[in-house]
């Protein structure tokens, strides 16, 4: 099996933080999910699907996994359990956090935004899953002011991370008026009727009140590199809509 290929990357301030942006390449998985696809809820074949994932684990040194049943909404959840990769997630929602070194925060994405947070003392971290509808609800503003709330932080202090995801020129939304509202106007280009949702994350960040020098873009449209990362809009283009997921992930480094 060949290593599932990932994008690594580093905040320059905490180096007592790792994060990791997978691709579709690598692993075991056949066609759909070729070849590395990490979710269990797309009818690939689950002895594959765990393959990849403990591999993936293995490969990154974890010592947890943390994931959940992502469905598009606001729901974070605050150090919960870690488990084996191999197990399936048993919480729902969008938004999990951890301060326990060696705990992967796992955000499964095929076109959706992975949000990665750290905390400049590097003892707190938070992964957000942020689709159009997420936005909509400003999440990864929302998501920011309660990680910090919980753990008693302050904005400017946390650094943010997105990760590969439906860039600006792919995000086509012909019912702009009804999924969004005139007040997200400044992001929309009526042309070719798409929606800035990078730039629109970045804003929500700095509204919650991150430093725009703190937060950063791995600016890989899933959509147009489509060969390297699993896109679900280019899939639904196509006779067969079954593709996989990769994830972002971002975990404490062990002493």
């Amino acid at each position: 099996m060949a290593a599932i290929a990932f994008f690594p990357y580093q905040f320059y301030d905490i180096p007592g933080v790792a994060c990791a942006f997978t691709s579709r390449r690598g692993g075991v998985s056949e066609p759909p999910h070729d070849s590395a696809n990490l979710s269990y809820d797309v009818n690939d074949d689950p002895t594959a699907v765990r393959t990849n994932r403990q591999a993936l684990f293995d490969r990154l040194g974890l010592s947890g996994w943390c994931e959940l049943n992502q469905i598009h909404g606001d729901v974070i959840h605050f150090d919960p359990d870690s488990t084996p990769p191999d197990v399936h997630a048993s919480l729902d929602g969008d938004g999990v956090t951890t301060s326990t070194p060696g705990v992967g925060l796992v955000i499964k994405t095929a076109d959706c935004q992975p949000i990665l947070l750290a905390h400049r003392s590097g003892k707190y971290i938070a992964g957000l899953h942020a689709g159009w509808r997420g936005n909509r609800m400003n999440f990864p503003g929302s998501g920011v002011r309660r990680f910090c709330d919980h753990y008693g932080l302050v904005p400017k202090d946390v650094f943010a991370v997105r990760g590969p995801s439906l860039g600006p020129d792919a995000a086509e939304f012909v019912n702009f008026d009804t999924d969004f509202g005139p007040e997200f106007t400044r992001y929309f280009t009526p042309g070719n009727k798409t929606v800035d949702l990078w730039r629109m994350t970045r804003d929500q960040l700095i509204d919650a009140g991150v430093p725009e020098s703190q937060i950063f873009g791995m600016n890989l449209c899933t959509m147009g590199l489509d060969d390297t990362f699993f896109s679900y809009r280019k899939t639904n283009t196509t006779p067969n809509r079954d593709t996989g997921r990769q994830a972002g992930i971002i975990w404490i480094r062990g002493e």
